[in-house]
């Protein structure tokens, strides 16, 4: 008996020895082996394998996205509707009712850019037009009220200001070197879902005569943009801005990969001056003008196929008193060739105003230089 006693405490010294030593160099087995514990369920007991951290895989772009989200706000814009309503001006109206017309307040949601830690943050014009208020939430999630420092209508860009500590400024990218094919991302907050990234590439690059704006150079895109994404970032692979996303082509009113941005060289020259002086000051020569085509050229026996016809001068402008007639072709101002309207319109709102300005014009198959001064650009007439 007593032999029986010694095998058996020898073989559960040998067990306990064993289950120590695969408890310390595999402890996993031990763990498989445990007993839910009472009341436990079995999907409580199950061990499931953790992968391990990874570093970026080449096509993804969460760095470039992380970098930039920081800079991208929502705007949120009200504007009073009751001292406008058009019943307070029918009189009969206002018989029987006076003043008691509740206010109304419209709310909008639009994108934004900050571009400088001081608080300025580039929008378009349609974003913040005719606000009463605007207010900026970021992606931290603070709030601040901003004020509106200037618009131009004729880009549909805005710039606004909030002040608050710690703001995070978008760097800004070089748009001139971007290229067809160039992977894109847009940023912003597309029917107040919330700040959104999609992903695209550079459809492409110059696009004009959308009549979207009066200046127009847009970068078109794939990537999506929706209602809310007015005035949010086009960013490249780096984080960097690209272009401001101000426009969609849709028959629905939902994204369906025609989407445009306007360059970030382009805003930067537009928020430089509205900041400066509080608007865009633009050449101007008072001309109406229009494309030529080969059809054109051919029907009026035109002697060139490019350049912009002019149709109308305004009496008194600068090219009337320069000597400009309807039918004149303008093929060059201050040195740079003119193929077409956009050319003309590009060309002349660079010219500093007050300054002379020589230019060559095709009248009756013969070219004329003449020298112009420049006027100031007029303000857009304010949509109501």
């Amino acid at each position: 008996m007593r032999r029986y006693w010694l095998l058996f405490a020898q073989a559960v010294t040998v067990a306990l020895a064993l289950f120590m030593v695969v408890t310390a160099v595999r402890p996993d087995w031990v763990r498989a082996l445990r007993v839910p514990a009472q009341g436990a369920t079995v999907a409580d007991s199950v061990q499931v394998r953790q992968a391990p951290l990874l570093a970026p895989t080449a096509g993804s772009y969460r760095d470039a996205a992380g970098r930039a989200i920081p800079s991208v706000v929502n705007i949120l814009t009200s504007k009073s509707m009751g001292k406008n309503h058009p019943l307070l001006r029918d009189p009969f109206f206002r018989r029987f009712f006076g003043d008691r017309i509740p206010q109304q307040d419209q709310s909008s949601l639009g994108s934004g850019v900050i571009v400088s830690p001081d608080g300025y943050i580039l929008t378009n014009n349609h974003v913040v037009e005719a606000a009463d208020e605007i207010e900026v939430v970021l992606a931290d999630g603070r709030k601040a009220p901003a004020v509106l420092v200037g618009t131009d209508p004729e880009t549909d860009l805005a710039v606004i200001r909030i002040k608050l500590a710690n703001l995070p400024a978008i760097v800004l990218g070089r748009a001139e070197q971007a290229r067809v094919g160039d992977v894109v991302l847009a940023i912003g907050n597309p029917f107040g879902v919330g700040q959104t990234v999609t992903m695209g590439i550079i459809s492409a690059l110059g696009r004009t005569n959308l009549r979207i704006n009066q200046f127009e150079n847009f970068i078109q895109t794939d990537a999506a943009i929706n209602f809310g994404n007015s005035g949010g970032a086009l960013i490249d692979t780096n984080g960097n801005l690209l272009g401001i996303n101000t426009a969609i082509y849709s028959q629905t009113g939902g994204s369906v990969g025609i989407g445009f941005a306007i360059p970030v060289s382009t805003a930067k020259t537009v928020m430089e001056a509205i900041i400066r002086q509080g608007r865009v000051v633009r050449g101007w020569i008072g001309i109406e003008s229009q494309d030529i085509t080969p059809e054109l050229a051919q029907s009026f026996g035109l002697p060139v196929e490019e350049g912009a016809l002019i149709a109308g001068v305004v009496e008194g402008g600068p090219a009337h008193r320069a000597g400009l007639l309807p039918g004149d072709i303008l093929l060059t101002v201050a040195g740079k060739r003119i193929t077409n309207t956009a050319d003309m319109l590009n060309a002349v709102a660079e010219l500093p105003p007050g300054k002379q300005a020589r230019m060559t014009l095709m009248r009756r198959n013969r070219a004329h230089a003449v020298n112009i001064e420049v006027g100031v650009r007029p303000p857009p007439p304010r949509v109501r």
